[in-house]
C-alpha cells in the first residue's frame, strides 16, 4: 500500500469534514465529539433535505433550540442514497456523538445495527417502533406517534364540515405503517361523527418510498379526482404528495386539513381554506429527548410522542361553535383513552 502523504491526508480530512453540514455559522471547526467537555448531537435525514416541511425540518428545529439552550454541538447529514445509510450513521459513531438521531421508518433496521455498533452513543429512531416484544439496544428510544389518532382529529373535523357528505384522504403510501394509519384514522374520525359519511382514500403505492413522500403532482390529481365526485373536505398526509393534495384542493375552494405540522405559514395558497392541521409535536418530543440525554437520563425502548391539531386560523369564525366544542371532546376522549380509533398498528 502507497504512503499518504501530507496534501493526500488534507484532502481525506476535507471530504470527510465535508460530510457535516455545520449546525450553524458562527462554528468555525467541529469540536472534538469524543471529549467529556462537549455534547454532540448528529441527525441523519432519509432520502431528503433537511428543509422538508416535515419531519427532518422539526426534527432540526430541535437540535437547534438544543444548541441555544443547552449548549449542544449539532450536526446533519442529508441523505441521497438508501444505500449510505450505515455509511452516514457511521460518520457520527465513529467521531465519537453522543447522540445521533435517525429521522424515517426506513432507516429503522440500519439504526439498531449502529446501536448495536456504537454502544457508547445514544439513538433516537424517529417514526421507527421497537420490532414486536423484541427488546432493542439499551441506547436506543425509538419515538413514535399515534398517526391514527390524529387522522381521527382530522376525519372529525372533515366529517362534521361536509355539506355533500363525501370527504377524501391524500395519504401518500400505506407501506409506510405512519401514513397508513394517518388515512384511516382518519376514515375512523370521519365515521365516527357521520356513520353514513362516504370517506375516499388514495394511496401512492406505484412508486418507491421516496417519490411517494414528494410527489405533489399525485398529490393534486387525486385530490381534483375527489373533488370531482363530490368531496368538499380534502385531507393531505404524507410529506409533500399530501401537501400537493391540500394546496390543490384549496385553490378549487375546498376546505382542506393538512398534516405532521400546522401548514398555515408553508403552504400560503392553502391558507384561505385551511380548516386546520393535525400535528406531531416532533421538535418539542426531540428536544425533550435530547435535554434527558444531555442529563444522562435517556429512557429506552418505544417513546410515544404527542399529537394536537393546529388553530383555526382564517376559517376560525367559519366553523360553528359546536363543532369547536366537539373536537374538545374528542380530543380529550383520545387523550383519556375514552375514545378509541380502532386502527391496527400496521397494514393488516
Amino acid at each position: 500500500m502507497k504512503a499518504v502523504g501530507p496534501f493526500h491526508k488534507l484532502i481525506v480530512i476535507a471530504l470527510a469534514v465535508a460530510l457535516l453540514l455545520p449546525a450553524c455559522a458562527s462554528t468555525d471547526s467541529a469540536p472534538d465529539c469524543k471529549s467529556a467537555e462537549v455534547f454532540c448531537v448528529g441527525m441523519l435525514t432519509d432520502v431528503g433535505k433537511v428543509k422538508d416541511q416535515g419531519l427532518n425540518q422539526f426534527t432540526w428545529d430541535a437540535i437547534l433550540q438544543a444548541e441555544k439552550e443547552l449548549g449542544v454541538h449539532g450536526e446533519y447529514i442529508e441523505t441521497t442514497n438508501w444505500k449510505d445509510y450505515d455509511k452516514n450513521i457511521a460518520t457520527f459513531g465513529e467521531a465519537g456523538y453522543d447522540l445521533i438521531i435517525t429521522v424515517g421508518y426506513n432507516l429503522g433496521d440500519a439504526t439498531v445495527k449502529a446501536a448495536g455498533l456504537y454502544p457508547n452513543s445514544m439513538f433516537i429512531g424517529e417514526d421507527q417502533q421497537q420490532n414486536g416484544s423484541k427488546a432493542g439496544p439499551a441506547n436506543l428510544v425509538f419515538l413514535s406517534y399515534p398517526e391514527d389518532e390524529a387522522g381521527f382529529l382530522a376525519g372529525a373535523l372533515a366529517g362534521q364540515m361536509s355539506s355533500t357528505r363525501k370527504v377524501g384522504g391524500v395519504c401518500s403510501t400505506d407501506l409506510v405503517p405512519m401514513t397508513w394509519r394517518y388515512c384511516e384514522g382518519f376514515k375512523a374520525g370521519a365515521t365516527y361523527v357521520d356513520p353514513k359519511l362516504e370517506v375516499s382514500l388514495a394511496f401512492h403505492n406505484d412508486v418507491n418510498n421516496n417519490l411517494a413522500f414528494n410527489d405533489t403532482e399525485w398529490g393534486a390529481a387525486r385530490a381534483s379526482a375527489m373533488i370531482k365526485k363530490g368531496a368538499d373536505v380534502i385531507f393531505g398526509a404524507g410529506g409533500l404528495t399530501g401537501n400537493g393534495a391540500v394546496t390543490a384542493a384549496a385553490q378549487m375552494g375546498i376546505y382542506t386539513i393538512a398534516a405532521d405540522s400546522d401548514q398555515y405559514d408553508n403552504l400560503p395558497d392553502a391558507r384561505k381554506m385551511l380548516l386546520t392541521s393535525v400535528i406531531k409535536l416532533v421538535t418539542q418530543n426531540v428536544y425533550d429527548l435530547i435535554k434527558l440525554a444531555f442529563k444522562d437520563k435517556f429512557p429506552v425502548g418505544n417513546y410515544i410522542g404527542g399529537i394536537a391539531y393546529a388553530p383555526y386560523h382564517d376559517l376560525k369564525g367559519a366553523i360553528p361553535a359546536k363543532v369547536k366544542e366537539r373536537m374538545k371532546q374528542i380530543a380529550q376522549g383520545l387523550a383519556d383513552g375514552s375514545i378509541k380509533t380502532n386502527v391496527s398498528a400496521v397494514k393488516p
